[in-house]
């Protein structure tokens, strides 16, 4: 293994300047340099192993099954801190990260995430892992049902044809992407007709053709194989958006999909470069229809002016950095499109989604599907997409979040979808028989087959269309907390919350509240701060899983009681105005499975007049250990006793919540004004910020200082945060500044010693989120210095001999010292002739540490599994590597081994030296 290379580095002293700066939040204190080392005992946990050599060194995990490419990033954890995302392997189960990645963490208690799901062990809280079984509650009742249902068919006929275009080449991606797309438009309609168009999300490329579960993630799609049609997966919804009057396109983008696993953003600038090159293409057509594909001159004319952006799961990422590039233009360095923006995004459908960036478009609406049974984004992270645009923008447009109890993720797309796809296709929720999850698993109550989560998809999708775009209010209570259901989605239970439209005021945990009979939590590893303690059963989606394991920006009210009558107060730092709102409407959630929690709400103005306003009650969402379940409900209490006690609504200080339950839990998010109506959205003319990444050479001597560089663009003046990330511990320090074009809002030096020693690159990462009137694009970046030594020859004792009971003992040494330690992996080969050592000639106690094994049954050691190897450390050229052996009471011949260094593949590496051991009889 290797260290963290010794490089001066200015970051971890911008950390200690930037901690005596007023509006600073420490996530952590600093602790001492954490060296990449190897565990103690020298052995990884199964499945983990070290491969290559020299500066192409990497951390390989392999999965015992396979793991289906999917929208959720493979990360490599060790304990808290994160490692990097690793590249998957054509074989579905082996992942590599380089080392040089690392950035200097110790490799213990090594973990493989994806949205915070283990991958490589039960998740802490599973049945499987604490041996607890959870029954999930009864499903929650249906609401009534609201006075016009968006999933009925409309008056057209459809058509539908393909366009199949010539790639196009986007920055950051060697290979081109292609423009293909379907169109399914209505038959007959006139005039101008408004555009939605689809990008489905990460998922398998290609497959061949009568092969079970032979796909791969390859891009081209290799010989023998073919493309995975994902963009043909939304036909049935948009055979009934076409047939209610809308042009529907579904673009491809296998292309992205094969090659995203190497972006920094995991290809949500892509994705949005794609969606611009075919709105590009359709503004063209709409302006001159003659050079238009047959499929395109067959339907209705374009309507650019009103155009909807549906995504799935990193589409739906695309879709949202797609409507804000089309509002604030990206660095062009780094941008697909550079033309004119030629149409109007007036809303935007997530399902699914991934936010890597943590950077939604506030004054663009938009409707975030949350699947209860998400497999794969399973922390339902797309929250964010709504509690991330609290207090950036106007707050006009409407930010609608919809969870789905008992969907999952992959069957909002037929093709994803088992028996209705070309290609092989599996459920992502994954259902063990032996550990069934009582709100999951296939034949749960509480789970949907794959038509009804289809179909629901398909109301909402068509409920967003016609409020963002047909600009129909009767839709409203569908999707902004009022609860109401539409009769389309069947026997679907769909809740939903909102912010933004006609909400005033607001309560937020984070805009600088007083608490007392509570806390404020957030996320946070940290158990005395976090919301939500070990024993939870499951997860928060507002708590989604981020680059950092600490964020201040994601916090809550805590309430926990065990006798009724404890007021929480909730006092703001200056009053907040509920003028012209008729409901307080509150988002509060409570432990999933629970019912019938009784809050008494109350609010006091800055003169002291206080009404109590009415009592909400909560029930908690059927969930277990694998869902994100602690998801809040809106809930409403009119403001008509605030009026009659003379309360100025203008000026209200503080809200008081106050259990009537016997004893509990409650978590709140929020409270605003609320009135019903959907305002015209109008985008705030904001700055941009882009964290960039500079790339640069160590040298062989001397000392340069480079900077991260940071962009902002746009206009105005708005505030955003900043996380400094030190590279020896990876926790980060806040800080909160204005950002303004033109104008540095934060210099992060980072100093690089030059030397001739070999060793590995090292990150300085600087993310950075929106705060107020601000959006935020590439929101990672930083400075990589890269090695630029050659790794030191390794050579290897050719032959030792030993005496039965004594260690055979190698010496592996260096040419040249190096500034990082070094772990060298050793393979066992046969012996060439005479006979080999086997596991009964060894100590049993160091055969169990390397392989897990045990003597019996006698295997030759070159057919056991084990990972040995000596570690050489910094600054030496040698260290020893040692095979205990026993001694016994039985006349044998000369017994030998053979090993040699590995390649990544675990076979020998090509010009490596082999060695041999040979142990003889005790005299």
């Amino acid at each position: 293994m290797i260290r963290a290379r010794r490089i001066g580095v200015t970051a971890v002293a911008a950390l200690a300047a930037l901690a005596g700066t007023p509006g600073l939040a420490q996530a952590r204190q600093p602790s001492e340099p954490s060296p990449l080392t190897a565990p103690a005992d020298g052995v990884l946990p199964p499945g983990w192993r070290i491969a290559g050599e020299g500066a192409a060194r990497q951390l390989v995990w392999r999965s015992p099954r396979p793991v289906p490419p999917g929208d959720a990033r493979v990360e490599f954890h060790a304990g808290d801190r994160l490692l990097g995302a690793p590249r998957p392997g054509s074989d579905g189960r082996t992942f590599r990260l380089p080392l040089d990645a690392t950035g200097g963490a110790p490799l213990k208690d090594l973990q493989v995430l994806a949205s915070g799901r283990r991958l490589d062990a039960p998740a802490a809280g599973s049945a499987a892992g604490h041996g607890r079984a959870r029954t999930a509650q009864q499903l929650p009742a249906l609401p009534a049902a609201n006075a016009v249902d968006p999933g009925r068919p409309g008056p057209y006929r459809t058509l539908s044809g393909e366009y199949d275009l010539n790639p196009v080449k986007l920055p950051g991606y060697a290979r081109p992407v292609e423009m293909r797309a379907v169109v399914v438009a209505p038959k007959g309609a006139t005039g101008k007709r408004p555009l939605a168009l689809f990008l489905h999300g990460r998922h398998a490329t290609c497959y061949k053709p009568g092969a079970e579960d032979d796909v791969n993630i390859d891009w081209p799609c290799p010989a023998g194989t073919k493309e995975i049609p994902s963009h043909k997966g939304y036909l049935k919804d948009q055979q009934l958006l076409a047939s209610q009057g809308y042009v529907t396109v579904s673009i491809a983008a296998n292309g992205i999909n094969g090659q995203d696993w190497a972006a920094e953003d995991a290809g949500a600038q892509g994705r949005s470069s794609l969606v611009r090159r075919h709105l590009a293409r359709w503004a063209d057509w709409a302006a001159h229809p003659g050079g238009a594909p047959a499929v395109v001159r067959d339907a209705p004319r374009a309507d650019l002016s009103r155009v909807l952006l549906v995504g799935h799961s990193r589409g739906g990422e695309g879709v949202n950095r797609a409507a804000m590039d089309s509002l604030y233009p990206p660095p062009a360095a780094q941008d697909g499109y550079r033309g004119p923006v030629r149409w109007k995004i007036r809303g935007t459908v997530l399902i699914g989604p991934t936010i890597f960036g943590q950077n939604p478009v506030a004054d663009v609406p938009s409707t975030t599907i949350l699947p209860g049974c998400d497999g794969d984004v399973s922390d339902l992270e797309g929250e964010t997409y709504l509690d991330g645009t609290r207090g950036v923008g106007r707050g006009t447009a409407l930010h609608s979040a919809v969870y789905v109890i008992g969907a999952n993720h992959n069957f909002f797309n037929s093709e994803w979808t088992p028996g209705q796809a070309e290609a092989p296709a599996s459920d992502d929720f994954y259902d063990s028989p032996e550990e069934p999850d009582p709100v999951c698993s296939t034949g749960a109550r509480t789970r949907l087959s794959a038509e009804q989560q289809h179909q629901a998809g398909a109301t909402y999708i068509a409920a967003a269309a016609r409020l963002f775009v047909g600009g129909d209010d009767r839709v409203r209570p569908l999707l902004d907390g009022t609860g109401r259901r539409a009769p389309s989605a069947g026997p679907a239970r769909v809740l939903t919350h909102a912010v933004g439209a006609r909400r005033s005021g607001g309560f937020l945990p984070d805009g600088g509240v007083k608490v007392t009979g509570g806390r404020v939590c957030r996320a946070d590893s940290d158990p005395a701060r976090a919301c939500l303690g070990e024993d939870a059963l499951g997860m928060s989606p507002h708590f989604g899983w981020w680059d950092l394991e600490t964020d201040s920006a994601k916090s809550a009210v805590a309430l926990r009681w065990s006798a009724p009558g404890r007021p929480t107060r909730i006092t703001s730092g200056a009053p907040v105005s509920l003028a012209g709102a008729r409901s307080l409407a509150l988002r509060v959630f409570v432990p999933p499975n629970s019912t019938g929690t009784a809050l008494d709400v109350a609010v006091t103005d800055t003169a002291g007049r206080r009404a109590d306003l009415g009592r909400i009650t909560a029930d908690g969402l059927p969930g277990s250990a694998r869902t994100a379940s602690y998801w809040a409900r809106e809930l409403r209490v009119p403001l008509t006793a605030a009026t009659r006690a003379g309360l100025d609504l203008r000026h209200v200080r503080s809200l008081s919540l106050t259990p009537r339950s016997a004893s509990g839990q409650a978590w709140f998010m929020d409270a605003w004004g609320w009135a019903p109506g959907t305002p015209a959205v109008k985008a705030a003319a904001l700055p941009r910020v882009d964290v960039g990444r500079l790339t640069v050479k160590e040298g062989d001597s001397g000392v340069r200082t480079y900077h991260v560089p940071v962009r902002v663009s746009g206009h105005g003046v708005g505030t955003a945060r900043f996380y400094v990330v030190d590279p020896r511990t990876g926790r980060a320090t806040e800080k909160v500044v204005k950002v303004r074009p033109g104008v540095l809002p934060i210099d992060v030096p980072v100093r690089v010693k030059g030397d001739t020693l070999f060793g590995t690159d090292e990150e300085h990462n600087l993310l950075v989120k929106a705060v107020r009137g601000a959006v935020v694009g590439s929101s990672r970046g930083g400075v990589t210095a890269r090695n630029d030594d050659p790794a030191p020859a390794v050579t290897l004792t050719p032959a030792v001999r030993a005496t039965e009971g004594e260690p055979l003992t190698w010496r592996i040494s260096l040419s040249a010292p190096a500034e990082v330690a070094q772990w060298f992996p050793l393979r066992l080969l046969p012996v060439v002739e005479g006979a080999e050592l086997s596991t009964k000639d060894v100590d049993p106690r160091w055969l169990e540490d390397v392989s897990g094994r045990q003597p019996d049954p006698e295997l030759p050691l070159s057919q056991v599994e084990m990972y040995v190897g000596p570690e050489i450390p910094a600054g030496a050229t040698s260290a020893e590597f040692a095979i205990p052996t026993v001694k016994d009471q039985v006349a044998e011949p000369e017994e030998s081994v053979r090993l040699t260094l590995t390649d990544e593949s675990g076979g020998p590496l090509p010009g490596a030296p082999t060695a041999t051991g040979t142990v003889v009889d005790a005299p």
